[in-house]
């Protein structure tokens, strides 16, 4: 018995099915997880190393250098890059998409334990790690400030009571910071003073370090009683380190506080973030994998009340970069289109239909297909996202025209006299095949997206998975509750009697018929003119794809910018945090802005800081994100001094660097000179092409720097050695962590330096004492003396080699394909030495990759949908007619783009490949009916003629349904729409192009190779 059948004589039953389709489909929207876009993972890991005063040079070679290597001979890795900078080393592995990030960390692990004999050995931490995930981005940040208290209490109160707790919440992952000040007690001391009485600096460092220790004591037993032994051996106060003895030998106590002072502080004063004015802590927080982006957010939301009642009345929390109202906003608007689109289909078939019984029948079918392809997403481990929303909207098309072929056949074997069951029956039975060769086939489109690679297959293949399921579930719908409902709520005598609209549209569609008929005797009388203007538009649609300009994803607005500053190199870290709040409050003032905060970490550089800009929700501006970063580009222009580089946030995130502006291209050179001297020249070429903007580098100019250079043969004479000098001045000027101390809530350091005055300049430098085997300190300026010069504050390594990334913006209008041709002519055209290696990299490197495949994807789809379709027909010849269809769909919708101005972007390649599959289905039911006719005895012509007429009312039927289901994708605004537009604008133009022309080429080429057949 036919699967149609069954369910037409077990209504009960097929009714059940659908209830229990649907139940299942309404727990798996609850559960879906919300996000942005399809998760991503990355596996990446972050390795850290901390050696505080350190050069950049001295980092690069001393600890990156290293570890790098030792990292390097991991299996998978597919990139490392690092950052080198002052006091800290910054590596990103990334490895294959294959590897899983567990496995690769425990692999890091062993690397970082392997390189450790190589480090320094005075580093106050090992090299620590973390997992990230480049593609994940940030969910929300939470401010923490206070006008009364101490930054160094407030970032107490954050670390030991918000982060944990916000961190033990279902769906949050990593927890970080920017602007981090944990308490510390600093040292500051003058060595002057110390010299005088016979101390050094490294003299009180041991010192120190051995009055506060925190080890066992063990206990006292006997045979009643046990005494836990303890003692006060950790000096926690100030006061304590201030009183301490640092020499008697004189018969004068001399304690540390004698040589300057000892107060609570911060470990790090090198970096300080600020929100309104307000010094603050910034807590960042990650989503976790597979979770839902807007239920994290809420329970976040949900405990900073509590969170907040147990902090003093003067600490205040504030929300900051919530990026789920984007998220939100965009799903919203999503489901919005989903049910305009759902409403247009359902009037265009009953315009066709003209009755309502006929026309709630196919509207049935939505729901069910609907909520069926969301119990398969949860099962595919599937979320709710543009991508996969945008995948449902469009397969409404599909799913409606499944069930419109199988009503309209029914409808035609009732106006013929059957009776309802019985024109069911019959109906659905004469086109089974010809719904599963439509099902099938355009399922096999998708069959080459979901064996796509990289992070761009990883994003298109939730598409391609969801509309796979969903035309699947459609297809099952069709066949079974559709005949099911048209044998029980169909009746004849409903839909002979035409009048009102039933009359209009039934008069109208003859019209059409007879037209058509007529033009297409024309046709068929030409058919071998219509096989030269199709080998014309097939020839004219590679032109088209060949000349169309290339891009990436769209530029999205997700309503946060991102802000790079650039200061003159020798800035101090004060200058620069006063210049980045005042810029910060120009930003803060422009009406688009909500909120703005700063900071400035020394990361990568002192002369580096950030601003994080979050505009208003999409209701509350009118303009978009790049109509507001090109104000806010004019309102900072004249921050005398200052670069700002912005970028709008992206949703698609390729690549471990952070870099100023949007895309990359990496310069690579063993030889650090000649990088070092073609980097500015490539930089200055670039910026002069008219398709670029914001061309910034993150190599910059060296700072000033002062080298001592040793005499040593005066250090043999007065016994000072090498080590003690490197000692003595991170003592002196590296912020060094001497000590520890403990309690209940955490760990916090000592820190030593030299008193402030000698902070400022070479004042302090000639001021230093070193020890020395004679027991007497020796004058620094006795064994060495002090010679000007410049040193880079960053060192950049791109896969072991010293490295310079160029990032770019793109101008307005231009292609990332453009750009690109133009880059790589630019610097082919300045003729740079053979070791200098350049590439692209991040998003520019992903897009270079896909448009190197696109050709064979597409090829690909063709390729799968011709297999499919020869074994269902057993034929070779079928399928080529039926794909003859394809160059009008692939022409229209290139000009379709074109009109509307959008770039060939990797959304509108999936438009294309969904084209390919859409417009077959013409192709399919006329062939299908032309077989049955010819099987029944009708002559090639008159059954091409008669298949042609049978099928007209189906084809406009569903080519409208489908072409509706796109327009409200094209016209779309506001949040997410970029992305979903390119897709709409390719399957509006490509559906017109083609239901014009197919409904002609069709039948003229299915008749030019029966003739060649026969001969």
């Amino acid at each position: 018995m036919r699967l149609s059948t069954w369910a037409i004589r077990r209504p009960i039953a097929t009714s059940l099915v659908m209830l229990g389709i649907g139940f299942l489909g309404l727990i798996a929207y609850a559960r879906l997880p919300i996000a942005g876009l399809p998760q991503v993972e990355t596996p990446t890991i972050h390795v850290s190393t901390q050696l505080p005063g350190a050069s950049a040079e001295t980092i690069a070679s001393a600890v990156t250098s290293p570890l790098e290597r030792a990292l390097s001979n991991l299996p998978g890795v597919a990139s490392i890059t690092s950052t080198s900078s002052l006091g800290t080393s910054s590596i990103d592995v990334q490895f294959e998409l294959s590897r899983s990030v567990d496995t690769a960390a425990v692999d890091v692990q062993s690397a970082i334990n392997t390189a450790l004999s190589d480090l320094p050995k005075d580093l106050p931490h090992p090299p620590t790690y973390e997992k990230a995930n480049p593609a994940d981005a940030l969910l929300m940040t939470v401010a923490v400030y206070s006008e009364t208290l101490p930054i160094s209490v407030v970032d107490d109160y954050a670390e030991n009571r918000l982060a944990p707790s916000i961190g033990r919440v279902r769906g949050v992952g990593l927890v970080d910071y920017h602007g981090q000040q944990r308490p510390a007690i600093r040292l500051r001391l003058d060595p002057q003073k110390l010299a005088a009485a016979g101390l050094t600096l490294e003299e009180v460092r041991r010192q120190v370090a051995a009055a506060t220790v925190n080890g066992a004591k063990g206990t006292l037993r006997n045979a009643e009683t046990s005494v836990v032994v303890d003692a006060s051996d950790q000096l926690t106060r100030a006061s304590q380190y201030g009183a301490l003895v640092l020499s008697s030998a004189t018969g004068r106590v001399a304690r540390l506080a004698d040589f300057g002072s000892a107060r609570a502080d911060v470990e790090n004063d090198l970096q300080s973030a600020w929100v309104d004015g307000h010094r603050a802590v910034m807590i960042d927080v990650h989503k976790a994998a597979g979770h839902n982006v807007n239920a994290t957010v809420q329970r976040v939301r949900a405990i900073l009340p509590e969170l907040r009642a147990a902090l003093p009345a003067s600490i205040h929390l504030r929300v900051l970069q919530d990026r789920t109202q984007a998220i939100r906003a965009s799903v919203r608007d999503v489901k919005i289109t989903l049910g305009v689109t759902c409403l247009l289909v359902v009037l265009v078939v009953y315009l066709f239909v003209g009755n309502w019984h006929a026309t709630l029948i196919p509207a049935a079918a939505i729901p069910m297909s609907l909520l069926g392809s969301m119990a398969g997403m949860l099962a595919a481990g599937y979320t709710l996202d543009n991508v996969s929303l945008m995948a449902l909207t469009v397969s409404i098309g599909f799913v409606v025209d499944d069930a419109v072929v199988v009503l309209e056949n029914v409808l035609r074997h009732l106006e013929s006299g059957e009776d309802s069951q019985r024109a069911a029956i019959e109906g659905s039975a004469e086109i089974a095949f010809t719904i599963v060769a439509m099902t099938l086939s355009l399922v096999a489109v998708f069959i080459p997206v979901l064996f796509m690679g990289g992070v761009v297959g990883r994003v298109f293949r939730e598409f391609a998975g969801t509309a796979s399921i969903a035309i699947l579930v459609s297809g099952f719908v069709s066949l079974t509750l559709t005949p099911m409902l048209c044998s029980r709520f169909l009746r004849a005598g409903d839909l002979r009697e035409e009048r009102g609209l039933r009359a209009w549209s039934a008069a109208a569609q003859r019209r059409a018929l007879a037209l058509y008929q007529r033009a297409l005797e024309a046709t068929l009388a030409r058919s071998k003119r219509v096989l030269g203007g199709f080998l014309l538009i097939a020839a004219a649609s590679a032109l088209l794809y060949w000349s169309i300009p290339k891009g990436f994803f769209p530029q999205q607005d997700d309503g946060v910018i991102n802000g790079v500053v650039e200061a003159e190199p020798g800035i101090s870290f004060q200058a620069m945090t006063d210049r980045v709040r005042a810029l910060a409050a120009v930003v803060r003032r422009d009406p688009a802005v909500a909120d703005v905060f700063c900071y400035v970490e020394s990361d990568p550089s002192v002369n580096i800081g950030r601003v994080i800009v979050d505009l208003r929700p999409f209701g509350l501006r009118h303009e978009s994100i790049y109509a507001v970063m090109r104000r806010l580009r004019r309102n900072t222009r004249d921050f005398a001094g200052l670069a700002l580089y912005l970028q709008a946030q992206q949703g698609v995130t390729v690549g471990a660097r952070i870099t100023k502006t949007q895309f990359q291209y990496t310069l690579r050179d063993p030889d650090d000179a000649q990088l070092l001297s073609w980097a500015p020249r490539v930089q200055t070429a670039l910026s002069s092409l008219p398709q670029l903007r914001d061309v910034a580098a993150d190599v910059n100019p060296s700072a000033p720097s002062l080298r001592l250079a040793l005499d040593r043969d005066a250090m043999a004479r007065l016994g000072v050695t090498t080590q003690a000098v490197d000692d003595t001045l991170d003592d002196a000027f590296a912020q060094r962590q001497i000590a520890s101390y403990y309690t209940a809530a955490n760990v916090y350091r000592v820190v030593m330096e030299v008193s402030s005055p000698l902070r400022l300049d070479a004042r302090g430098l000639r001021a230093l004492y070193l020890p020395s085997s004679h027991a007497q300190p020796v004058e620094l300026a006795a064994v060495a003396h002090l010679e000007p010069g410049a040193s880079p504050l960053t060192v950049n390594h791109d896969e072991l080699l010293p490295s310079a990334t160029l990032s770019f913006n793109l101008a307005p209008g231009v292609a990332l394909g453009e750009a690109i041709s133009a880059v790589r002519s630019t610097m082919a055209s300045l003729e740079p030495p053979a070791a200098l290696q350049a590439s692209f990299s991040g998003s520019a490197a992903a897009f270079r990759e896909s448009l190197a495949t696109q050709p064979l994807l597409i090829g690909a789809a063709i390729l799968a949908i011709y297999i499919v379709l020869g074994m269902l027909y057993e034929s070779y010849r079928h399928p080529l007619t039926i794909l003859s269809t394809l160059p009008s769909a692939g022409i229209g919708g290139l000009l379709a783009l074109m009109v509307a101005r959008e770039d060939f972007s990797l959304i509108a390649l999936i438009g294309v490949i969904l084209l390919i599959g859409i417009v077959k289905k013409n192709g399919i039911m006329m062939i299908d009916r032309a077989l049955d006719l010819e099987k029944e005895g009708a002559a090639p012509a008159v059954a091409a003629r008669r298949a042609a007429a049978d099928r007209f009312r189906p084809i406009m039927m569903t080519t409208m349904v489908t072409l509706l289901s796109a327009v409200p994708l094209a016209v779309a605004g506001g949040a997410g729409s970029e992305l979903r537009r390119p897709l709409g604008v390719v399957m509006i133009g490509g559906l017109i192009l083609s239901q014009i022309l197919t409904l002609f080429t069709t039948p003229a080429i299915h008749l030019w190779m029966s003739r060649a057949r026969r001969r």
